[in-house]
């Protein structure tokens, strides 16, 4: 699986949260800290109607969730892996 894409910042719990389930699952991704990179946070901003929801997390696939429940982050994880799109029959 290619690379995912985790915004966030450090002091956040739901990014933490978020990072755990990746690795769990034994997946890479790129880490960056939105207080520290502005062009991050101002995608962040544009992509989320404004705010800086995080954790942004962008798939290989071009989709995004934003502050992902675990079920939710690992269906996609799920569906990633098999290649295929949750809901899609």
């Amino acid at each position: 699986m290619d690379d995912i894409h985790v915004y966030g910042t450090t002091w956040c719990p739901d990014c933490t949260r978020a990072k755990r389930v990746l690795e769990k699952n034994g997946l890479s991704y790129t880490w960056t800290n939105i207080e520290q990179d502005d062009a991050a946070r101002e995608y962040v901003q544009r992509i989320n109607g404004g705010y800086k929801s995080v954790p942004t997390i962008v798939f290989p696939d071009g989709s995004v969730l934003v502050e992902p429940a675990n079920s939710v982050l690992q269906e996609k994880i799920d569906s990633l892996a098999k290649g295929s799109v949750p809901g899609a029959e």
